[in-house]
């Protein structure tokens, strides 16, 4: 950890699993130990290599914010992995309840006025496949046999953290399976109700309009009546 009077920085170097036409992504965090709102901003020497998210923010009093970095995947490997990028991470006050938004990359200027903080990091390349430790000879001239059981061991690991990965992978799968029915299946259902709410609307309707007509006959019908009755009463 990078220890700042604004920010404490963690971890102290960029490490990425090194492996050709692959990225690797890298997460730092950025703790605020101060009672104040704090704006940082993430630079690089090989813009075209990484790529930052968030590069800039705000990290709210007493609280802790991350980034990452992911590097793209190489075309080919540096001498010995030694990698001369470089990163720098620029904090400032930032104004009471400051937003993410309001952030400038005019605040970082040292001329703006304000106490700038500054940590400079390296990038690590960490080989994804590191060669095995050979054993050395005992005095006799010949290999320890604890040797084969270790590197027994270490295979075995590795299996079992493959099929436990794998596991995990099906596992997966068949939850987002399950999630992906019974999405369908609500869709469905929503598509049914409304279907059956406009078919009982147009029901509602059809007995409003025939009410209507069985009234209007019914009340011809009366006065057709009255009218033969009047008549009879007039003779």
């Amino acid at each position: 950890m990078v220890i700042g009077n604004l920010l404490d920085v963690h971890p102290t170097e960029l490490k990425f699993t090194f492996e050709l036409r692959r990225q690797a992504s890298c997460s730092m965090q950025l703790s605020n130990k101060t009672d104040k709102f704090v704006a940082f901003k993430v630079k690089t020497t090989n813009p075209k290599r990484y790529c930052v998210r968030p590069n800039s923010g705000v990290v709210p009093p007493g609280a802790t914010c991350g980034f990452t970095v992911t590097m793209q995947a190489p075309k080919e490997a540096p001498p010995d992995l030694q990698c001369r990028d470089k990163f720098l991470i620029q904090s400032i006050v930032a104004p009471y309840g400051a937003t993410m938004k309001e952030i400038t990359s005019e605040m970082f200027n040292k001329e703006y006025g304000k106490t700038l903080e500054e940590f400079k990091l390296r990038v690590v390349y960490i080989p994804a496949n590191p060669p095995s430790p050979i054993p050395e000879e005992s005095e006799e001239g010949s290999s320890p046999t604890a040797s084969p059981l270790v590197d027994g061991n270490k295979t075995t690991s590795l299996f079992d953290v493959t099929r436990s990965l794998e596991t995990r992978k099906k596992s997966l799968e068949q939850t987002w399976s399950i999630i992906s029915k019974l999405t369908e299946e609500r869709t469905l259902a929503l598509q049914q109700r409304q279907k059956l709410s406009q078919e009982l609307d147009l029901l509602r309707k059809e007995i409003r309009e025939n009410r209507v007509n069985s009234c209007f006959l019914l009340l011809s019908a009366l006065v057709g009546l009255l009218g033969i009755l009047i008549g009879y009463s007039i003779r």
